[in-house]
């Protein structure tokens, strides 16, 4: 009897798979930090026989090449693929024996890369599941525009083909596994669930829905920028990552906190937005711990930067040090926990701002003064509808274009409040006015304000 057991990474939006039969399985996609993975393993009662990659990610690095090594498994990448490890390449067709009656089948699926390769677990040649990478996601299909703008569309076309490949040779029960898809950039949109099947793709993903020319138009119309540390990941996993050192940083005092800060390193507080807006060493920057930093500080971290981590607890700085490794952030150069108080020399206080609702910035606008609306949501989320005369910038440009900002007290919002408080620490850092939104957009028309929609 086969199993499959799923690994969830919030932080990435991404997932990965350990599947198996009773002594032995296959991993994959598997994350940078591989103890987890082993450890699931070893609670399973099986031995890792195989690492699979679907392809070379863009999102995250891979622990791969890590994982095989630790456990002797064979690490399976697509032939496609230039990296400069040794590795066994597949391509279409090409059958591994997981375990006895289990066998995992390579599928060619194009589209979110050239080389891009499903996996179709089979026991007893019938198949029980399909792991999908980039491929057929939940509702829709992995983002063609991640390889080279001049292979986009023709990849978005690949992307077509590929996933009715998949519903051509699969029965309808087969339950389609994905890689990306729950919150990753990877994902070409966002769709709702957690779970499908082939047949539940049949019959409500656009990718069978609409003939090639108008998949493409609108698959390609609904990309959104594409994050900046991307370009990193790929080169870093055709390489051949190394282990990750997850031991606690060096300890950082508040002599030692103000000299990073004056050397133009980075200081990321992990508190609640709360607590960082009720007082802050001046000059860090706050990616709340509960809300999956890594990306939002690999995506506006100018790459290579030393990056100091501020918490609550050395488990929060833990926990955000795991996710940084997963995007190719390996060592924190410092950390300091406990009472923000003791992270500023004598003599210095901490810094504040406030926060506040729209129905706060609605009164602002009625008494008048230099009330300046900041709206760091991304293009396709002020398309459906903003505040009537507000400036827009989305977050991840906002640290490269702080200068054009314009003059005035600047209340920052955006779709629920953890990006306006990035938005506001990174504003705040340069002497700004700031106050920060936390509140629903909804709540913005709700307020009085003038909302404009499409």
């Amino acid at each position: 009897m086969f199993f499959v057991e799923t690994l969830e990474f919030e932080g990435l939006g991404n997932r990965s798979y350990l599947a198996g039969g009773p002594r032995a399985a296959v991993v994959v996609d598997p994350p940078r930090d591989v103890d987890q993975v082993i450890a699931t393993a070893a609670r399973r009662g099986v031995r890792i026989a195989y690492v699979a990659e679907t392809h070379l990610h863009n999102d995250y690095v891979s622990g791969g090449l890590e994982l095989a090594r630790l456990t002797g498994a064979r690490y399976l990448v697509p032939a496609g693929a230039d990296v400069s490890f040794p590795r066994t390449p597949v391509t279409d067709g090409d059958t591994s024996e997981v375990d006895e009656h289990l066998m995992l089948r390579a599928i060619a699926t194009p589209g979110h890369t050239p080389h891009h390769t499903s996996y179709a677990l089979e026991e007893d040649g019938r198949a029980v599941a399909v792991f999908t990478g980039g491929s057929l996601l939940i509702g829709t299909v992995g983002r063609p525009d991640l390889v080279d703008p001049r292979l986009t569309e023709h990849l978005a076309r690949a992307q077509h083909t590929s996933v009715h490949r998949l519903a051509a040779m699969l029965d309808d029960e087969v339950p389609v596994l994905p890689t990306h898809g729950f919150g990753s950039f990877c994902s070409s949109s966002q769709a709702e669930g957690d779970a499908t099947t082939i047949g539940n793709e049949r019959t409500s993903n656009d990718a069978f829905a609409l003939d090639v020319d108008a998949f493409v138009k609108r698959l390609l119309a609904g990309l959104d920028d594409v994050p900046a540390y991307y370009t990193y990941m790929g080169p870093a996993n055709a390489a051949g990552p190394g282990p990750v050192d997850l031991t606690p940083p060096e300890p950082a005092d508040a002599a030692q906190i103000a000299e990073r800060l004056a050397a133009g390193e980075w200081v990321v507080d992990l508190r609640s937005r709360v607590a960082f807006a009720d007082g802050h060493v001046a000059g860090s920057f706050n990616f709340e711990g509960s809300g999956n930093p890594a990306t939002y500080v690999a995506w506006l971290i100018p790459w290579g930067k030393p990056v100091t981590l501020l918490g609550d607890t050395p488990a929060q700085i833990a926990d955000a040090q795991r996710e940084l490794t997963r995007v190719g952030i390996d060592r924190p150069a410092a950390a300091a926990t406990g009472d923000p108080a003791t992270w500023v020399r004598e003599g210095e206080q901490l810094a504040s701002f406030p926060r506040a609702g729209f129905a706060d910035l609605a009164e602002a606008h009625e008494r008048g003064g230099d009330v300046v609306v900041l709206d760091v949501r991304r293009d396709s989320e002020r398309a459906n509808g903003f505040i009537e005369g507000s400036v827009h910038m989305p977050l991840h440009q906002l640290h490269a274009r702080v200068g054009e900002v314009p003059d005035g007290t600047v209340w920052v919002h955006c779709a629920g409040g953890m990006r306006a408080a990035i938005a506001a620490s990174l504003l705040d850092a340069t002497g700004r006015k700031v106050i920060a939104i936390d509140d629903g957009f909804e709540a913005a028309a709700e307020a009085g304000l003038s909302v404009i929609r499409p």
